[in-house]
């Protein structure tokens, strides 16, 4: 039996259809790619979720292609800043609680400004991660949005 996840209870409690799948990472492998190829989808489908901070707008978070890079000067002028750089790895939990690798959208400590990719919208569900390493949620990229709060947006 799956364990359920905080992204995953907040997804029920809000009555938001999605569907969990579980992938093996025994290999180490957690890159959104090689997630996408281990759940057998496209890469342009499974989305990675990435955390910056502005100089003024503190800390967002932007859902992109699991085959793009956010580009950052599109980040900034998305989350209204002049400048926005990646968070190190080693902050992400005690910022997020998630870790790298399971970093989802849904159930950060505090709900931060989302921004999603707006190619999510070619699509009727997308892939983000569950909450924990190994685990996928597919939602419709307008109940994501919507439970976020987050804006569409040109990323990349």
């Amino acid at each position: 039996m799956m364990t359920k996840t905080n992204a995953l209870r907040i997804l029920e409690t809000a009555n938001i259809a999605y569907s969990a799948r579980e992938y093996d990472v025994s290999d180490g492998e957690i890159s959104g790619t090689a997630v996408a190829a281990k759940i057998g989808l496209e890469p342009e489908r499974v989305f990675k979720t990435l955390v910056t901070e502005g100089k003024t707008s503190g800390l967002n978070v932007f859902v992109v292609p699991s085959s793009v890079e956010l580009d950052l000067k599109k980040a900034a002028s998305a989350a209204g800043d002049k400048y926005v750089e990646m968070i190190k790895s080693r902050e992400l939990e005690p910022k997020t609680g998630y870790v790298h690798g399971g970093c989802s959208p849904v159930g950060m400590k505090k709900q931060f400004p989302t921004f999603i990719d707006e190619t999510a919208r070619l699509y009727d569900t997308i892939y983000v991660s569950g909450g924990r390493i190994g685990l996928q949620v597919e939602i419709s990229p307008d109940d994501l949005a919507r439970l976020t709060g987050a804006a569409f947006c040109d990323l990349f």
